[in-house]
């Protein structure tokens, strides 16, 4: 047995991402692995949605929430808390996209990476 490794796994990062968003009813929760992908910048996508832009904003601060509580980590860059239609909280190996519903479609991230294997989170209620 080794010492214990300390660093945080992107897998551990991606639960406690998912926790963060459930605990705030964010819903349509999809994990795209981007890891076999060229060219990407990171390994996880994270994408959920919404009904407004209080919810959507809620969602992600339950996120930074979690993720700082469970993991003492906090996002290396975050934008979209203005107007709250798509935040996204980069945390390098995973990345967190929280929209409003129209806002996912329009974007359609999920299109855009179709070669990713993904991963879709039964909504809890």
């Amino acid at each position: 047995m080794g010492m214990k490794e300390e660093t945080i796994t992107a897998k551990q990062l991606v639960n406690t991402i998912v926790e963060g968003i459930q605990e705030k009813k964010g819903i349509n929760i999809a994990i795209l692995d981007l890891a076999e992908l060229d060219n990407t910048i990171c390994q996880y996508f994270i994408i959920c949605d919404g009904d407004s832009n209080t919810h959507v904003d809620a969602i992600a601060n339950s996120v930074i929430d979690y993720v700082r509580e469970k993991l003492e980590d906090k996002p290396n860059h975050s934008e979209g808390f203005a107007n709250a239609e798509w935040i996204l909280l980069d945390y390098f190996d995973v990345v967190v996209h929280v929209f409003q519903r129209d806002q996912r479609s329009f974007y359609n991230l999920e299109g855009l990476w179709a070669d990713a294997k993904r991963t879709d989170i039964k909504n809890l209620f």
